[in-house]
């Protein structure tokens, strides 16, 4: 079978990418139960970050090295106002990418990790925040780079995320059964929709806490060192 010359075989190297990184992260959050009564919580924490956190590295490292594969479906880097744009859309994207209603220090394994029922903050506007933040992301970037292979990943990306919104509410149904469906009855997957509908309302002192300033102290220096991380994952043969 025969494929378009502009057809590279990064755009499918990238969907084996993300396809191996899909399973192993959901697979792993799928197994976390298990997998915390046979070593415990914080050491599956970190088995979790030790298999997610390279297959991430590397997703990110090809996507670097390829953006600009395959066809060029449209040119926008020299209109005026884009290039702002897309920074606007990524510091937001990452606002809802790293919401500060996660316990970093659970993330980090320094304390306990535990499984909660959020209803404040970001979760207000959405009960999955990451998924949209990752949306928001891949419409920024594929609207600047404009190319086949940076469609392809934006829609595995989505795609994985989409499975993510399933995949998250039906563990939390699993282990909170009745709670977790009144918190999904409060809140809404698309963004905003239950502040219109009356079941939430925004309290903007949730959003005054250190680690939204910590969120925003990242966007700063990912903003800083995206030119240098560019250059140094090109040194990279992938």
């Amino acid at each position: 079978m025969s494929f378009p010359a502009w057809l590279s075989s990064s755009h499918f190297v990238i969907l084996g990418l993300l396809l191996g990184f899909a399973i192993a992260h959901s697979g792993l959050a799928a197994l976390r139960p298990w997998g915390e009564q046979k070593i415990g919580p914080r050491s599956y924490r970190i088995l979790f970050a030790l298999v997610s956190l390279p297959l991430a590295v590397i997703l990110i490292v090809y996507f670097f090295n390829h953006r600009y594969d395959g066809v060029k479906l449209w040119q926008v880097q020299g209109v005026p106002g884009i290039q702002s744009l897309v920074w606007v859309l990524s510091a937001v994207s990452f606002l809802f990418l790293y919401p500060a209603t996660f316990n970093l220090l659970e993330i980090a394994a320094i304390q306990k990790p535990e499984v909660h029922l959020y209803e404040t903050g970001i979760i207000r506007i959405t009960r999955h925040p990451q998924m949209v933040g990752q949306i928001i992301w891949c419409v920024a970037h594929t609207l600047w780079l404009g190319t086949s292979f940076t469609l392809v990943t934006s829609v595995g990306l989505v795609l994985h995320h989409l499975f993510g919104v399933w995949h998250g509410d039906r563990r939390l149904t699993q282990r909170y059964g009745e709670a977790f469906a009144a918190v999904k009855a409060r809140t809404s997957t698309i963004p905003f929709l239950a502040i219109i509908q009356g079941k939430q309302t925004l309290k903007w002192q949730e959003f005054l806490r250190p680690a939204y300033v910590g969120v925003a102290g990242f966007i700063l220096l990912l903003w800083w060192a995206h030119p240098y991380l560019i250059r140094a994952s090109a040194n990279v043969n992938l």
